[in-house]
């Protein structure tokens, strides 16, 4: 059996199929393994846990399949009901087997609309993920090629059976697959072509998250006949540039033998504690909240011009901006008030809310503060004059002030006239996942576009997501590993030919 893709969902499918005695090959077109598993928070949503009994917690996947929709409500198209039913039912064991290989999680916590906590987050980070799996999966024998591009899938006596793949020394080499493909290659948040076509222009400039995620699995998938279901969804936004250098934490080993005694410290230590503990990483990966721009705080580009509705769920126009960066800026009362509890910056959901103190400590790179705008200015790289007429011009329009509570798309905003200003920055819009993914059935398999099984083509996590809603954090995780399992185990079922 082939699995194209070396992420949390193609690692689970070869675990899956090499355990179900099935010859695997795991073809990785990165040098390392990972995927956008690796560059996630790395949160999983379940019920039925250990962590969960513990705590005396009583769920059921029945509660949590009803509670995804209340995430999904907004969302002007069907879920797919089946596929949403695979997951709940599923992603208990799913849980139970990432802690078999050596999996720690901190939790669980609250996530509402849940009506139960049941949002686990993995120790140290996500990339413990990808330690323990791939760690098993060589251990089972796994053939896993890196900088092995997949380029072609192969059909005989019709079936697929085969993958093309190339290697830098080595192109057009043939893998035959008797048991069939697993794609588990990711979405196409990198791919400005398909972007273009399946989303908007906006969204083809936009920078991804993972920049390896090209959409190979789609394409070659459709040449066959699959079709893509909810193409044009996607989850993304403005968010912070990543730091230079990552913390300490982000640097622990993902070790049994370390997280183990850490995750029991945590549960027993102070909330204060393990705030801290959790903010020095979070802080990294984290959004501006909504509630920021609600404050009063405005977006303005590198040259000091405010350019959009900073309160429009996503900012497109952030992707014409010169170098396609902004900064967010705020006066000394703004500071003031995302500074304390209602307002703040982030949210690290179930956990705590990032506050301006939380940024000054864990990314003073991103913090910058004057006492006068036209000093502000040249620390962020902005025209003085420039943004003194911005805020200018912002704090005479029709936003600020009483007449903002008449207009009924907006509300009351304060003018930015307390000294010092600060700048937090620089932002840029990035698109985290795609969620256009291939139809496929309950059973994983590919569907061509009358609905029929591709015989031999299964797929797993994003490219196989198959019209699944996966709002909220830690399902996208738990769809990865769940129908990965599941489609290697089915794949690695069927009659070797």
């Amino acid at each position: 059996m082939v699995v194209i893709g070396g992420g949390g969902s193609g690692l689970a499918a070869a675990i899956a199929a090499a355990t179900s005695g099935a010859d695997v090959v795991l073809l990785e077109k990165n040098p390392a393994l990972g995927g956008t598993t690796a560059r996630s928070i790395g949160s999983i949503t379940a019920t039925r846990t250990p962590h969960q009994d513990r705590l005396g917690i009583i769920d059921s996947p029945e509660e949590h399949y009803r509670d995804m929709e209340l995430f999904a409500r907004h969302v002007s198209r069907p879920d797919n009901d089946a596929l949403r039913r695979l997951l709940t039912d599923n992603v208990p064991e799913t849980f139970r087997w990432l802690s078999s290989l050596g999996v720690e999680f901190f939790g669980p916590v609250e996530e509402p609309p849940h009506k139960k906590p049941r949002m686990h987050n993995v120790l140290p980070n996500s990339r413990a993920y990808i330690f323990h799996l791939e760690r098993r999966a060589r251990r089972l024998g796994v053939r896993i090629l890196t900088n092995a591009r997949a380029r072609r899938l192969l059909v005989g006596a019709g079936k697929v059976a085969g993958v093309e793949f190339d290697q830098p020394d080595k192109p057009g080499q043939v893998v035959h697959a008797s048991r069939g493909v697993v794609l588990a290659s990711g979405d196409y948040a990198a791919n400005p072509d398909m972007k273009r076509a399946l989303i908007s222009d906006a969204a083809a400039r936009t920078e991804p998250v993972n920049p390896a995620s090209t959409g190979d699995g789609q394409k070659m998938a459709i040449e066959l006949g699959a079709k893509i279901i909810n193409g044009d969804l996607f989850g993304g936004g403005v968010r912070f540039a990543p730091p230079a250098k990552p913390s300490w934490i982000s640097r622990l080993p993902p070790s049994t033998w370390l997280m183990r005694p850490a995750n029991f410290a945590l549960r027993l230590a102070p909330l204060s504690m393990v705030r801290r503990f959790i903010m020095g990483f979070l802080t990294t990966v984290m959004v501006p909240s909504h509630e920021l721009f609600d404050a009063g705080a405005i977006l303005v580009n590198k040259d000091g011009e405010r350019f959009a509705d900073e309160t429009a769920a996503m900012i497109f126009e952030l992707a014409y901006q010169p170098d396609g960066v902004a900064y967010i800026l705020f006066d000394g009362a703004v500071a003031e008030k995302i500074s304390k509890w209602p307002y703040y910056i982030s949210t690290a959901p179930g956990i705590a809310y990032a506050y301006l103190g939380d940024y000054e400590k864990n990314r003073p790179d991103l913090v910058y503060r004057a006492e006068t705008l036209d000093k502000l200015a040249p620390l962020m790289g902005a025209n003085p004059a420039k943004l003194i007429e911005t805020v200018e011009r912002y704090n005479q329009s029709n936003e600020t002030g009483p007449s903002a509570s008449s207009l009924p798309a907006r509300k009351q905003r304060p003018e930015l006239r307390s000294e010092p200003f600060y700048a937090l920055g620089p932002v840029k819009n990035y698109i985290s996942f795609t969620d256009g993914g291939l139809a496929i059935n309950e059973r994983l398999e590919v569907l061509d576009s009358q609905g029929d099984p591709i015989p031999g083509l299964y797929a797993a996590g994003s490219v196989g997501q198959g019209g699944l809603l996966l709002k909220g954090h830690g399902h996208h995780i738990g769809w990865a590993f769940t129908s990965g399992r599941l489609a290697g185990s089915y794949a690695a079922s069927r009659k070797e030919t």
